[in-house]
């Protein structure tokens, strides 16, 4: 049956609108697109507002029951990224953060980052009837970034590891000739239309006693949730590579050394902490501190950059990592989000250094860790 486009444009304002009064569609819903409504109505409507016949009003009751209920329906009727962004609203709007901590919740729950963020935020709230059910959600999100993400990253960071490990005489097949022709091109031969490569520039395969490090510093205040559940992602896959050394810091006010639990992400997320203060310098002390091979290291910090510790000596740390060798990469956020906010006047400080501060997407991020392997100039995202 072919569907009128006329009257689907119609359906699809009335489900937008909520048919209050004055809407102005004239449409009447049934069926599953009722079904649709009500979901919608729940988490959208009109709130405290006097409700008036069909009116939309916002409100999922307080039983544990009747929302697990709600999730089960939009799950029903939407897409998985529909339901994702719903059940975000769902938290922010009507506060139901608490009612993650029933587990009955948490099995009709869409499992994504930002429930994740959600639990670990609940930190020690959480019974102990609920930390199976909770662990399992963390666990299907890992696993999921893990097969997203991995394959790129291993392959990306190995290649970076072997241009890397440079050489004077390569062997044949380990000749870069891109650069072997820019850096002889004035041997060019235009009789024979051909250049002769008097020097050869090139790239050992970077052998399994030749390390990297890498040093995650991450801020796990309340606002950078996602980008704790992604570092501890990419902790883990940069800990399987037998060619880099990796350390993994969170911080707030307090530092935290998960080096240990690097293995297991899902680990790593429940010996987190989500929420209260900053002290940015005290957790680049640490990291400092932990350094003995610096022109072999690369020091990423993931941080909003609002400093509540001392900004001078952060700064000056810094660049004190920076002058002995050690590559700083300064990430602002480590997400899908957007732009998040953070310290501007920080940001500028660290840019002045040297040290550009940028939001970077997962999928971005094995790309910046091989520019900072290599000393490269960073794949740094145009925002503007």
């Amino acid at each position: 049956m072919t569907t009128d486009p006329a009257r689907e444009r119609l359906r699809r304002w009335r489900l937008v609108l909520g048919g209050e009064e004055a809407e102005g569609t004239g449409c009447a819903l049934s069926g599953r697109d009722a079904a649709m409504d009500g979901a919608l109505s729940a988490l959208y409507g009109t709130g405290d507002k006097p409700r008036a016949g069909r009116e939309r009003a916002a409100g999922l009751g307080t039983s544990a029951p009747s929302v697990a209920r709600w999730l089960g329906d939009i799950r029903t009727y939407f897409p998985s990224s529909v339901v994702q962004v719903m059940q975000r609203d769902a938290i922010d709007r009507l506060g139901l953060a608490t009612l993650l901590l029933e587990p009955e919740m948490l099995e009709a729950a869409e499992p994504d980052v930002h429930l994740v963020g959600t639990l670990l935020s609940l930190g020690k709230a959480m019974p102990e009837t609920t930390k199976e059910s909770a662990r399992a959600v963390v666990r299907k999100v890992v696993e999921d970034l893990e097969k997203r993400l991995a394959t790129r990253t291993r392959a990306a960071l190995t290649g970076a590891l072997d241009r890397s490990a440079r050489v004077s005489r390569p062997r044949h097949h380990d000749i870069d000739w891109n650069r072997t022709i820019a850096a002889n091109l004035r041997h060019f031969l235009p009789e024979y239309g051909t250049v002769v490569p008097e020097r050869l520039i090139g790239y050992g395969r970077a052998s399994r006693s030749v390390k990297k490090e890498i040093v995650l510093c991450v801020d796990q205040s309340g606002s950078m949730a996602a980008s704790v559940v992604h570092a501890a992602v990419f902790g883990a896959v940069l800990a399987s590579m037998r060619s880099v050394d990796t350390r993994l810091v969170v911080f707030d006010t307090a530092v935290v050394d998960l080096t240990d639990q690097i293995d297991d992400p899902v680990d790593v997320l429940f010996g987190t902490r989500l929420g209260g203060g900053t002290d940015i310098n005290r957790a680049l002390a640490y990291c400092q501190s932990r350094i003995t091979r610096p022109a072999e290291t690369v020091v990423v910090l993931i941080s909003d950059l609002y400093e509540g510790g001392i900004r001078q000596e952060m700064l000056q740390r810094v660049a004190a990592m920076k002058a002995s060798g050690a590559q700083f990469v300064a990430l602002l956020a480590l997400s899908d989000e957007g732009a998040p906010a953070y310290d501007r006047e920080h940001a500028a400080a660290l840019a002045a250094l040297g040290a550009p501060a940028f939001a970077c997407t997962p999928d971005l991020f094995p790309e910046v860790m091989a520019a900072a392997i290599e000393k490269r100039p960073l794949p740094i995202p145009d925002v503007g």
